[in-house]
C-alpha cells in the first residue's frame, strides 16, 4: 500500500502571510496527486501547522517573527482546493510530526510514502527525515514539482539533503 502525506497545504503558506507564487501554482498539481491516490484506493493524510496567539513568544516565533497558521483562522485552513474528505489531518505544533510517523508506522503493508507540499525546506524535509527514521525500510519519496520552498534555492537545497539521506526525488 501506498500513503500520500500532504505537508501543511495551508492558506497562509499558499497566499497569505508567508505565500509565494511557487506555492499557489502547486495547488492544481497536488489536487491531481489526491484524485489519483484516491482513485487507486490508497490513503490521504495531511499535516497543518498549528500556533496559538502566544506564537510570537515562542522559539519559532522568535526566528521567525510573522504570524501565520494561527489555530481557527482562515490562515489556518487548508486550501479548499485540496480535498481533504475522509483524511486524517495531523494538527503539528512544530516542523515534524511524530504523530504522522507512528501512523504510518501502523499501517501493516505500507510499502511507499509520498511526501508534497510546503515548506520543502523546513516541514517537508523535517517529516522526511522522521519517517525515514522511524520506517527505514519503506520507500519515502518526494515529488518536487508537487512542493514549494521559502525561495526556490533553499528548495533544492532540500531536494538535495532528502537525497542525501535515501529519499527518492522525483519531478
Amino acid at each position: 500500500m501506498k500513503l500520500l502525506i500532504i505537508i501543511d497545504m495551508q492558506n497562509d503558506f499558499i497566499d497569505g502571510a508567508l505565500g509565494t507564487k511557487e506555492a499557489v501554482a502547486i495547488v492544481p498539481l497536488v489536487a491531481e496527486k489526491i484524485a489519483e491516490y484516491r482513485a487507486a484506493g490508497n490513503p490521504v493524510v495531511f499535516t497543518r501547522d498549528t500556533h496559538q496567539k502566544n506564537y510570537l513568544t515562542t522559539q519559532e516565533g522568535k526566528n521567525l517573527p510573522v504570524e501565520h497558521c494561527l489555530e481557527n483562522t482562515h490562515g489556518w485552513q487548508i486550501s479548499d482546493k485540496l480535498d481533504t474528505a475522509d483524511s486524517k489531518i495531523f494538527n503539528k505544533q512544530t516542523f515534524g510530526s511524530l504523530e504522522l510517523a507512528e501512523y504510518a508506522a501502523s499501517i501493516p503493508s505500507l510499502t511507499e510514502i509520498e511526501i508534497a507540499g510546503l515548506c520543502t525546506d523546513i516541514c517537508v524535509i523535517s517529516n522526511a527525515f522522521i519517517l525515514k527514521a522511524k520506517l527505514p525500510e519503506v520507500k519515502i519519496t518526494c515529488d518536487s514539482s508537487l512542493c514549494a520552498g521559502v525561495t526556490p534555492e533553499s528548495h533544492q537545497n532540500a531536494l538535495n539533503a532528502m537525497k542525501m539521506c535515501q529519499i527518492e526525488v522525483r519531478g
